[in-house]
């Protein structure tokens, strides 16, 4: 049998799926078969003559250049898997099996694309990871965060934000915003010239090239979007959008189908999250204030407690009941009672920061927590502010009302170092001040019976 030439052996070399890649001891690139440019995206002439490390991805090249000098030190490295960089930006996995000649002086190795094995992998495992974080958030932000980190393993998304759409109101808002080059959107009505409104209405994913500019939201440089919207049985409740700043970053069709792909289990954990948050309101919240209930008063004034013990601060505690309530309601009737009751609280809101509790506990009674006082009289000063507030008349469904309350006034650590005692020292300071003529405030430990 005649030896094969030279021609046929690169022929046939030519014929493979895989591409066949000899690198010199300077880590150039001296031969590549015909399979390299359908995989790497260049003309071997392209090719041969360059630094094969400037082809792959930046992320990947440290390890790449250990595993070059363990091919040499060892001779055969059977698999070893690293990223490229298309020469349309495009970014390839490639699994190679290596070996050095050091007769030659080369390293030959088989380059096989598992871009698609890849991207199947890591869609799967994405699935799984949206599924679990919409479990483990503790709230919507949070949710949102890990499904960013999820989708920055899939594509590019540094810029990455999610639209959510109440249809009952007509209202777009931007909970979670990511990016390097605005400031976060301000909620509003669907605009129909904005890229969301066309993926909430339409229901379909738009891909916007790099040299076209969104005329609703200019940027200052030409940028590549991606947006999906989200769906769910009953309708689209949003939209997902990633965006790039630069030319090196571009989307393709394969990216938009991946992030399709994953935009409905994103859409259900969105949904399912928005489910029980929503059940943990209502079992949390009074039905007619909102107010936190008496369950979560009690966790709220544990925790703002161990803060305190932790930080070496106070915190203060009032128990306030409205005086002649009663009267009200055998007046003006149950549906005035209540929408008293609903302007109280917003009165007390009005009074403490944002980072305090008011609370109802039972009918005609609040608790309002002040966390993290670092003056004891502060709370007093605040209490009377209460006291002048809720004595001021109130507009309910066209009728005055006058009312006044009692106030009970505990701190920590001198009235207790635990919340359930705190809670009920608050209410007998409260029962003292009612019995001293309501209409004032009770701080425990007083030698008075009360303070006007």
């Amino acid at each position: 049998m005649e030896p094969l030439d030279r021609a046929f052996l690169a022929n046939v070399l030519d014929l493979m799926l895989d591409a066949v890649c000899v690198v010199d001891t300077e880590g150039r690139f001296v031969f590549v078969s015909a399979a390299g440019e359908r995989i790497f995206g260049y003309p071997p002439e392209e090719m041969i003559g360059r630094p094969v490390i400037g082809f792959v991805h930046p992320d990947d090249r440290e390890r790449t250049l250990v595993a070059v000098a363990e091919i040499v030190a060892y001779q055969h490295k059977p698999i070893f898997e690293n990223r490229y960089v298309r020469k349309d930006g495009r970014v390839v996995h490639i699994m190679w099996s290596a070996r050095w000649s050091p007769l030659d002086g080369v390293r030959v190795a088989v380059a096989r694309d598992v871009t698609a094995r890849k991207r199947a992998e890591a869609m799967q495992a994405a699935l799984y990871a949206i599924s679990e974080a919409a479990h483990a958030a503790e709230d919507l932000l949070a949710l949102f965060a890990q499904i960013h980190r999820i989708i920055d393993g899939l594509l590019p998304a540094k810029n990455f934000f999610v639209a959510l759409y109440d249809a009952a109101g007509d209202w777009l808002s931007f909970p979670y915003f990511v990016d390097q080059d605005r400031a976060p959107l301000e909620p509003g009505t669907l605009d129909a010239e904005t890229l969301c409104t066309e993926l909430i209405r339409g229901g379909k994913e738009r891909l916007v090239s790099h040299d076209a500019v969104d005329p609703a939201q200019p940027v200052r440089t030409p940028v590549d979007w991606l947006g999906v919207p989200l769906g769910v049985a009953h309708g689209v409740i949003g939209a997902l959008l990633v965006k790039s700043h630069s030319p090196e970053v571009r989307y393709g069709q394969a990216d938009v189908e991946l992030l399709k792909f994953v935009s409905a289990q994103i859409a259900d954990a969105i949904e399912r999250k928005q489910g029980q948050l929503r059940l943990q309101h209502v079992a949390q919240h009074d039905a007619l204030t909102d107010l936190p209930n008496r369950n979560l008063v009690r966790d709220r004034v544990a925790m703002a407690l161990a803060r305190a013990r932790r930080d070496g601060t106070g915190l203060a505690l009032m128990y306030l009941d409205l005086d002649d309530f009663k009267p009200v309601n055998d007046r003006f009737g149950h549906a005035v009672g209540d929408g008293l009751l609903q302007q109280v609280a917003q009165r007390l809101k009005h009074c403490v920061r944002a980072s305090d509790t008011v609370g109802r506990m039972a009918g005609d009674e609040f608790v309002v927590l002040l966390a993290q006082l670092h003056a004891p009289e502060d709370a007093a000063l605040v209490a009377e502010k209460i006291r002048a507030a809720l004595c001021e008349p109130f507009d309910v469904a066209g009728n005055a009302v006058l009312v006044s309350p009692s106030i009970g006034l505990v701190g920590y650590p001198k009235d207790g170092e635990e919340a359930d005692p705190l809670i009920d020292r608050a209410d007998e300071a409260m029962y003292r001040a009612k019995r001293a003529g309501g209409n004032r405030v009770c701080v425990a430990g007083d030698t008075d019976e009360a303070r006007a």
